[in-house]
């Protein structure tokens, strides 16, 4: 926020004393009027006054500007004023994070102009402070920064802060419009749901920060105000000292904002987490038989209640990885690895100049969800530039073998098609299934810095297509039971008599989860693949969806609108259309873990409504829920069935996985065949 710079301490801040430039050799002959204008992210961020009728123009101005980070560059582009256009006169960029903080910085920043014949275009001059005519840029980093440097340089984390953001109070009801808060501790950034602007807003969410030790953290809290799609309002940011935050104890806050903004409640608890650690491949913590033993010992059936929170432990053994792509011009890279789990995050050291790197590096993370997906993606360090991306490998821990050495083949950004070269690890998973079970039922975490949405044509089309072919599924079905009553075939419609009479007759609630307990365990001895067809129907359907382009250029506030509201079609029709494959998903036994957890509620449902009045039940339930205000005010609301759904994968991730699982079936049939010759005389000879 420009306007008032020293209120926001989200954000780092970047002034610039702006007080003179030099410019030398911008012609041979004549004179200008200069300006210069600066850009940061594509975004103009402040223009100079000009200076008329001078080569070598003197500034004195001053202004600052908020940064979220330093991985940014700031462009500084030349201009000559004239009265009918401005002629573009060279242009220059500086990368932030050579600043350094609290010292001036003397560079000389050479103009630059690819359409010029010129090769001296004339150049900035950065001096010191004191020097005249210069230009100095000045640095002060927010604690959120500084806390960001922090913990990139210890990465592995002591505990975790647990953030319940419950409810505004006295808020504005100012009309149309959603309210949200931003939290960010450190480099780790979340955002609220969007909810209408009313006095109360309910959000009952809970969000978990990582806590590195000896690190100064501060909770940010940004409550922002959104009207139309640019127009954004800060209604206040508050600044919490996390450092003298008790352990195990839950603190309640209750913050004021901004005057006549009302108040915001919520509540933060510290709480001690081991598991995470780096050491080399022979240090590895289960290859000591008392570690193995001790955290076998922790996650046994018997001790499922201890600490409902702690699902289980992972270990990874990052061997190698080979043939990646060369990104420097002597042919070679310097590749490291980053390996991501839900919202904690590790990266190995750096391999110089080399397409075959060797880590031999154990890494370990704490499991809070056994449905997680651990993502390995390999980078090439360009040192002050941003890492080269090089690969990625995504593996779900409930397809982890404990103790088998695998190779991946590296895939591309989106994991859609692959790309050269592969890794080699070893994976090790220990799990409660009861925590694991009972957190199933528990609201997902929400990512950290997830990308804003954007409107993909085909994306679209693919939605457009599930929901279809979903609905079709529906109408068969509806037609079959029509079918049954316009007796098109006599020996099913008198069968489908007789159930329909007996089951009306013998009619018990209990019969309801018995009859899809019934469906899911003859599903599981008729499993059919059936994911080849339907991924090449998937594939094929992408050509056959198209939607006209826009007919004319420009009116960018009509494009915007119908962006938005195809937008909110697509998030919709992928919404209904991952509800109803994860139902379907779930009974046919896709992750046989989420399935056997389904037949095991379902039989408890079962015996439940046995042996136990309907009557009773529902006044359970309703007193449960009428007496649930009192005994916790600050209950986070959830759906145990759509947490449960939200596990179990869409065909689209399925179809994703399976071509995963192709390519490394692939990979490891090479390497049989290369490493075994036995192997190729027995196959060629007809012995498998």
């Amino acid at each position: 926020r420009a306007d008032s710079p020293d209120s926001h301490e989200l954000y780092s801040m970047q002034k610039i004393p702006f007080l003179s430039n030099i410019f030398n050799c911008l012609f041979s002959t004549g004179t200008s009027d200069p300006f210069i204008k600066f850009k940061l992210d594509g975004k103009n961020i402040y223009k100079s006054k000009v200076v008329n009728k001078n080569l070598n123009p003197i500034w004195n101005e001053l202004f600052s500007f908020p940064i979220r980070d330093l991985d940014q560059t700031l462009h500084l582009k030349v201009y000559d004023r004239d009265l009918r256009s401005n002629d573009f006169m060279g242009s220059s960029s500086f990368p932030l994070n050579k600043l350094e903080l609290d010292r001036i910085i003397p560079l000389t920043l050479p103009l630059e102009d690819p359409n010029s014949v010129e090769t001296d275009m004339g150049v900035i001059i950065l001096e010191n402070f004191n020097r005249a005519r210069n230009f100095c840029l000045w640095l002060r980093l927010s604690d959120a920064l500084k806390q960001s440097m922090i913990s990139k340089k210890n990465q592995v984390w002591t505990g975790i802060y647990t953030v319940i953001l419950v409810e505004g109070q006295d808020m504005p009801d100012c009309g149309q419009g959603d309210i949200y808060v931003r939290l960010r501790v450190g480099d780790q950034r979340v955002r609220s749901k969007n909810l209408c602007i009313k006095a109360n807003p309910q959000w009952r969410e809970s969000f978990d920060f990582n806590h590195f030790q000896d690190a100064q953290e501060n909770l940010m809290l940004e409550v922002c105000c959104k009207r139309g799609r640019k127009s954004e309002e800060c209604w206040g940011v508050l600044d919490i000292d996390l450092t003298r935050l008790p352990v195990n104890q839950r603190q309640l806050y209750t913050c004021v904002l901004d005057p006549n903004k009302g108040k915001l409640v919520f509540l933060v608890t510290m709480t001690p987490c081991s598991g995470a650690s780096i050491s080399d491949i022979q240090s590895a913590p289960l290859d000591n038989l008392k570690t193995l033993q001790e955290t076998q010992e922790k996650f046994r059936l018997m001790n499922c209640l201890r600490d409902l929170k702690d699902v289980g432990y992972l270990q990874i053994k990052l061997i190698k990885a080979t043939d990646l792509p060369s990104t420097d011009i002597s042919g070679k890279s310097d590749p490291f690895c980053t390996l991501e789990l839900g919202n904690s995050k590790l990266q190995t050291h750096t391999v110089s100049k080399t397409l075959n790197p060797e880590w031999r590096t154990a890494l370990t993370f704490p499991i809070k969800d056994i449905h997680d997906v651990l993502v390995l993606t390999v980078y090439h360090d360009d040192g002050d530039k941003a890492p080269d991306f090089l690969g990625k490998v995504a593996i779900p821990l409930l397809t982890v073998s404990n103790g088998q050495q695998i190779t991946r083949m590296l895939k591309n950004n989106n994991l859609s098609r692959t790309t050269k070269g592969s890794i080699t690890l070893e994976l090790n998973v220990l799990y409660n299934p009861v925590r694991a079970g009972l957190k199933t039922f528990r609201p997902k975490e929400t990512k950290f810095a997830e990308d804003n949405p954007k409107f993909n044509k085909k994306l679209l089309a693919r939605n457009i297509y599930r929901v279809r072919k979903i609905s079709m599924a529906i109408l068969y079905t509806l037609q079959y039971i029509k079918s049954c009553f316009h007796w098109e075939n006599t020996q099913r419609s008198i069968t489908a008599f007789l159930m329909f009479v007996v089951t009306v007759w013998l009619w018990e609630l209990f019969m309801l989860p018995l009859f899809l307990l019934l469906l899911i365990g003859w599903n599981y001895f008729h499993i059919t693949p059936g994911m080849a067809s339907y991924s090449q129907d998937l594939v094929s359907s992408l050509f056959f969806l198209s939607f006209q382009e826009s007919e004319k250029k420009g009116l960018m506030e009509k494009i915007h609108m119908i962006q938005e509201i195809v937008l909110t079609v697509q998030n919709t029709l992928d919404e209904v259309a991952c509800i109803g494959e994860r139902v379907k998903n779930t009974f046919n036994w896709s992750v046989p873990f989420l399935s056997f957890l389904a037949c095991l509620v379902l039989f408890l449902l079962t015996a439940a409504l046995y042996y136990i009045p309907l009557r009773y039940i529902v006044l359970v339930w309703g007193v449960k829920k009428f007496t649930k205000k009192f005994f916790s005010p600050y209950a986070i609301d959830n759906n145990e069935i759509l947490d449960f759904l939200k596990r179990v994968p869409s065909d689209v991730q399925k179809v994703r996985g399976q071509r995963q699982g192709r390519n490394s079936l692939k990979m490891s049939a090479l390497f049989a065949l290369t490493e075994f010759p036995s192997v190729t005389q027995d196959i060629s000879s007809g012995c498998v």
